[in-house]
């Protein structure tokens, strides 16, 4: 029979098997100490509206709304004995259940939260036991699932074992150790019975002719039901197709369902469907959100020279995972390295669409080799091509490891603590600026000795401000929680940056969160003044010789003699193809780290490509040469020329 516009056959499950409320107050009730929602304002009394003890309930608890016996409290009925679940025998205690299972199932927002609220509202109020089969994979928006339609059992809580099972789903569901339904999974076929029943609209009984030739389908030929009407097999339809099957199950020592039990299976299967079509696609969402701050963030932390790096990042909540918050830390020429920590304001798709521009241009701009007050500058014209309305605060710095200095620029962020060797923990004075996007405002900069075993933290106003705190209040507590973790380890001792990074975060409460973090540690090691060596060489003929041997000298002094042949040829190379078209000196400058760094600076901006020379060239080896013989190589355009360098490993 062909497929009505809009439906499908139900697909591969997701399954569920459901028995027992996980605490003693009846499935479906509200906490005892539960406020009313704010969508629904207390009145006052009726005079003229039936007291709830009149209607069966308990007077002003709902576990009593959808039980229907008289209140043992008021003395007007007899209580059932403990454990044992109340039958529901008015049209109100229906309505009343259906209503408080459906807030129930409404509170969650994830799949298994909406799965275990529909099998704990119902059991064992209405039903001794549930099994819940969704499609296997669930589809997801507009998508049309392809292939065969598969269900899959999803599991939930257990039948207590103080429950008498016999005759009840044996033997599949007694209360064994590590035992459970055996057909976890069915593939639905087109025209089956099974298939028929999904297509339905209403739930049906488990004795209806349809759904007896359903259910060995669905749950297997090793399983049986309770005989007579304690079964009902109702469809779950999404908002656009059948995404499961609910079993409602009742033990054969109970009463069998009646008509209307077929209205209410029907309004909890309608409500559950619903709240897995939305965690379905909220489910996606937060996987897109994730995936996209994953995307902005570094995966992973450069390891320049002379520096150690460490990080981290916290969005604001669970329920809002993406932001403008970020980071970097960005190579740059001549072994240093740049810092960077901004906060675009907001914390919507939108803040971090804007943040990954930011971040991009800022990394464009520090492959330029710009002045950090420039750097701000761009990014402040950027923001503004963005909107008027994007603005951001950032901190750009360089790290210089030879120099050991730094040299910082700011825009409206909060100012980076320098931790030094001793212990003492300090505020760096940089001046404030006004944030990116604000448009015709000077940035300046700021130099500052970054001295060997310091450590820099930057970070983001979610560390240091919140509800319960000022700004500069905040910056004083991170700066005495940064200290009084550098005294645990002693003065001669700065703190592994990782475990820092940690105790830092662990100054927020637990409800002290309101904003992003994002956090950078640098741990300033620096190169020391014996391990680097620096001459200037005439754009002349005579210049590849001398620095051969200008080369040779410093490695005989550093105990490298065995690097003497490769490092002077390859400085060769790169001297010459300087000083072919340089107008001013050629800087050369060897740098002894856990590698050898050659670097080769001129004025001349035009980068070296590597080409394959012909037999017949008389030049355009020297690049060739570089490639084979060292471990890595590169080229970098400066403001006032290029830098062309190359490392090559030693013992």
């Amino acid at each position: 029979m062909p497929v009505p516009d809009g439906q499908d056959p139900i697909g591969a499950p997701v399954t569920a098997d459901a028995q027992g409320a996980a605490t003693g107050a009846p499935a479906g009730s509200e906490p005892e100490h539960s406020q009313p929602s704010a969508t629904e304002p207390a009145t006052e009394p009726d005079p003229h509206r039936p007291r709830p003890e009149a209607m069966g309930a308990a007077s002003g608890a709902e576990t009593s709304v959808h039980l229907g016996g008289k209140d043992r409290r008021t003395g007007t009925g007899q209580s059932p004995a403990p454990g044992a679940p109340m039958p529901m025998r008015r049209d109100g205690d229906r309505l009343r259940f259906v209503g408080a299972a459906t807030r129930r199932i409404a509170r969650g927002i994830d799949l298994d939260e909406i799965v275990m609220g529909l099998c704990r509202a119902t059991v064992p109020t209405f039903s001794d036991a549930i099994l819940v089969y969704l499609r296997d994979p669930l589809p997801v928006g507009d998508e049309r699932p392809t292939g065969p339609v598969v269900l899959r059992l999803r599991r939930t809580d257990r039948i207590p074992e103080d429950r008498d099972t016999e005759g009840f789903l044996l033997p599949a569901l007694q209360p064994e150790p590590d035992v459970g339904i055996t057909a976890e999974l069915c593939t639905v076929r087109p025209g089956g019975a099974l298939n028929e029943v999904l297509r339905g609209v209403r739930p049906v009984f488990a004795d209806a002719p349809a759904a007896r030739a359903a259910l060995p389908e669905l749950i297997g030929d090793d399983l049986t039901v309770p005989g007579g009407q304690r079964a009902i097999l109702a469809p779950l339809r999404g908002r656009r197709r059948v995404i499961g099957a609910a079993l409602f199950l009742r033990r054969p020592d109970r009463p069998a369902f009646e008509t209307d039990d077929l209205l209410v299976a029907a309004q909890l299967a309608t409500h559950s469907a619903l709240g897995i079509d939305k965690a379905v696609l909220y489910g996606r969402e937060a996987y897109i959100a994730d995936e996209l701050q994953r995307t902005m963030l570094p995966e992973t932390l450069p390891r320049p020279t002379g520096v150690r790096l460490a990080s981290r990042y916290l969005p604001a909540a669970e329920t809002a995972r993406v932001g403008g918050d970020w980071y970097d830390a960005i190579p740059l020429p001549g072994s240093r390295v740049a810092l960077v920590v901004g906060d675009v304001m907001g914390h919507s798709m939108t803040s971090a669409a804007i943040m990954g521009q930011l971040r991009t241009t800022a990394q464009t701009l520090a492959g330029l080799d710009l002045p950090p007050q420039e750097v701000l500058h761009h990014l402040d014209e950027q923001a503004q091509r963005l909107g008027t309305d994007r603005m951001a605060t950032c901190l750009y710095a360089v790290y210089d490891p030879v120099a050991h200095r730094i040299t910082i620029a700011n825009a409206g962020h909060p100012p980076p603590v320098l931790l030094h060797l001793g212990g003492r923990a300090e505020v760096l004075r940089v001046p404030p600026g006004a944030p990116i996007g604000v448009g015709g405002v000077d940035f300046e900069a700021v130099e500052l000795d970054a001295p060997a075993g310091a450590t820099l933290l930057l970070y983001t106003d979610g560390l240091v401000e919140s509800r319960l705190r000022d700004v500069w209040t905040g910056i004083e507590q991170l700066r005495e929680r940064i200290a009084a973790t550098a005294a645990l380890t002693g003065p001669d001792h700065p703190p592994p940056l990782e475990a820092l990074c940690d105790e830092v975060l662990d100054m927020l409460g637990p409800g002290d969160r309101d904003d992003d973090i994002a956090l950078l540690a640098a741990r300033f090691d620096g190169i020391a003044p014996s391990d680097v060596a620096l001459w200037h060489l005439d754009p002349e003929d005579a210049a590849p010789g001398r620095a051969r041997r200008l080369a040779r000298k410093a490695l005989s002094r550093w105990d490298l003699e065995e690097l003497t042949d490769s490092v002077e040829l390859l400085v060769s190379e790169v001297v010459t193809n300087a000083v072919r078209y340089a107008s001013r000196p050629v800087t050369l400058r060897l740098l002894r780290t856990d590698v050898l760094r050659c670097e080769v600076g001129d004025d001349v901006p035009q980068l070296p490509r590597l080409r394959q020379a012909r037999a017949t060239d008389e030049g355009g080896r020297g690049l060739y040469l570089v490639n084979k013989l060292a471990r890595r190589w590169g080229a970098t355009r400066l403001s006032t020329g290029k830098v062309v360098w190359f490392e090559l490993n030693h013992s």
